[in-house]
């Protein structure tokens, strides 16, 4: 087959043109980072964790460690177990069956428990609830004037669990570790900013404005499953296994105030 020379050459000048294109394109691809990290915290919102007047506690939660016998029970089951009052109850029992126990067999019901929550979706509402509002009015004024924080009330905020269910208490810390973990943030179902808190932080009001700024406590919304079963100790001879029976999965939400953190929203009229 004859190759026209000027076909030839168009094809070379377009090969030539595309290659960059794919190269550009090469360098585009990519992690997405429109995407904003979770734990990241804008500008517009302060620690106040040294300036709050009401001492939040800090102690973080904490995650019980199994016994021996606990380890070897759950790490035989068939359903993943994370509830740290059930780990803390299998670590109470006490089994020691006799070696010499010859086909004895027995079953011992340890009740109807959540065994896990895992996590599908955690986000951050920096405006999750209004807390304060200072106002400062220039409108007779000269000179731009300055505007701080100043809590005028204390402010009790609680989350909350977005569904009834039951071991409610369970569920709760289980999806506090999860958000916390999550996030790396101080979080706790029941924060206080107390009266007189203030921040150095200022805002000027220029002349013949009103000058507005409004304060918020900032939450975790927490959304995932909980994975519910019956759970039995059985016996068989001198062996111990850990059974979980009737095995359920229910979506459940949360609301997990940020402690010690304020999102601060400034406005001019």
């Amino acid at each position: 087959m004859k190759i026209d020379m000027k076909q030839f050459l168009a094809l070379i000048v377009a090969i030539v043109l595309l290659v960059p294109g794919f190269v550009n394109a090469a360098e585009k691809k990519g992690p997405d980072e429109s995407q904003d990290d979770k734990g990241k915290i804008p500008s517009h919102v302060l620690n106040i964790s040294k300036d709050n007047t009401y001492p939040n506690s800090t102690q973080d939660q904490v995650t019980l460690e199994p016994s021996e016998l606990t380890r070897e029970l759950i790490e035989a089951s068939e359903v993943k177990i994370e509830n740290p009052q059930l780990i803390k109850m299998l670590n109470e029992t006490n089994l020691k069956p006799s070696p010499v126990a010859i086909g004895y067999r027995g079953m011992i019901y340890m009740g109807h428990w959540p065994l896990q929550y895992e996590s599908e979706e955690t986000s951050i509402n920096w405006q999750y609830q209004k807390i304060n509002q200072n106002q400062l009015n220039n409108l007779g004024g000269n000179e731009t004037q300055k505007l701080n924080y100043n809590q005028e009330a204390e402010k009790h905020i609680k989350g909350g669990l977005t569904a009834k269910i039951e071991k409610t208490e369970d569920i709760k810390k289980m999806m506090l570790l999860e958000a916390q973990e999550n996030t790396d943030l101080p979080l706790s179902f029941h924060t206080v900013f107390g009266k007189g808190t203030k921040k150095d932080n200022s805002y000027g009001i220029p002349p013949k404005k009103i000058g507005t700024l409004s304060a918020f406590a900032p939450a975790v919304n927490e959304k995932g499953k909980v994975t519910f079963g019956e759970v039995y100790i059985e016996l068989k001879g001198s062996k111990k296994y850990l059974v979980v029976k009737n095995v359920t999965k229910q979506g459940i939400g949360a609301w997990i105030p940020i402690q010690d953190h304020i999102s601060f929203n400034f406005n001019i009229q």
